[in-house]
C-alpha cells in the first residue's frame, strides 16, 4: 500500500474509549471498521461510522470473515471483559497485523497484553491520573510522559532565566533540560534557539528526563 498512515483502522470494542477513538478517526478522514459484541454499542454509532458490525472477535473465523487480516492497524479497546481483550489481541498477533494497539485496565492487564505481542499498550485511566497528579501538585501547565524516563512539560520560565539568551544560560548543563519552544502572550509557539531571550509571562515547552523537568518546573 502506498501510504500506510492513511490505511483503514479496525477498532474492536466500542465503549467510551473505543467509541470516542473510532469517531475521532472517522472525523479525521480515516476509514474505520468498528466492531463490538454488544448490539447497543453498535446501534449508538451506526449512523456515524460507515463500517460497523456486531461480532465476537474472540473467534478467528469471524475476524477472517470481516476482513480483519487485510488491515495494517488495529486497536483492541475492550475494557469490560479482560479475557476477551487478551484473546482478541492474541488472534490479531496471530494474523500478523503490523501495528496493534491495546487498551488495558490495569498494569497487570497491560503486562499480559504486552506479552501477547501487541506493539502498543495504553492504560487510559492510569495515564490520565498520572498526568493530572503532576499538574495538581506543582506549577506545570501541562505534562506529557514521552517514554519511561523522558517527559515534556509546559510551564513558565524561572526568573533566573528571563532576559538571558538561552545559548548563554547554561540551562542544560545546570538542569539537564532543554527549552524547545516558546510562546509569548498573544503569539503562537515558536522554536527556541540559542538567541532566544525569555520574558515574564512567556510559556515554554521543556524536554528532558522526567525528574529533571519536574524540578525545573518548580524553580521560582
Amino acid at each position: 500500500m502506498a501510504d500506510k498512515n492513511r490505511d483503514p483502522v479496525v477498532v474492536i470494542g466500542l465503549g467510551r474509549f473505543g467509541g470516542s477513538l473510532a469517531l475521532e478517526l472517522t472525523r479525521r478522514g480515516t476509514e474505520v471498521l468498528a466492531i463490538d459484541n454488544h448490539p447497543k454499542h453498535v446501534q449508538s454509532l451506526a449512523g456515524e461510522i460507515t463500517h460497523i458490525a456486531t461480532a465476537d472477535t474472540t473467534d478467528m473465523a469471524v475476524l477472517r470473515q470481516l476482513g480483519v487480516p487485510d488491515f495494517y492497524r488495529a486497536v483492541v479497546a475492550i475494557g469490560g471483559d479482560i479475557e476477551a481483550s487478551i484473546l482478541t489481541a492474541s488472534l490479531l498477533v496471530e494474523l500478523e497485523i503490523e501495528n496493534i494497539w491495546a487498551k488495558a485496565v490495569s498494569r497487570q492487564h497491560g503486562r499480559i497484553m504486552d506479552r501477547t505481542g501487541v506493539h502498543h499498550v495504553v492504560i487510559p485511566e492510569h495515564d490520565m491520573g498520572e498526568r493530572v497528579a503532576h499538574l495538581v501538585s506543582g506549577r506545570m501547565l501541562d505534562f506529557m510522559q514521552v517514554d519511561e524516563n523522558f517527559a515534556l512539560v509546559k510551564t513558565h520560565p524561572p526568573k533566573d532565566y528571563v532576559g538571558i539568551p538561552l545559548g548563554r544560560s547554561g540551562l542544560r548543563r545546570k538542569h539537564g533540560v532543554t527549552i524547545v519552544a516558546v510562546k509569548s502572550p498573544g503569539a503562537e509557539f515558536t522554536y527556541a534557539s540559542a538567541e532566544t531571550e525569555l520574558c515574564y509571562g512567556d510559556i515554554v515547552i521543556v524536554s528532558g528526563p522526567t525528574d529533571q523537568v519536574e524540578r525545573f518546573a518548580e524553580l521560582p
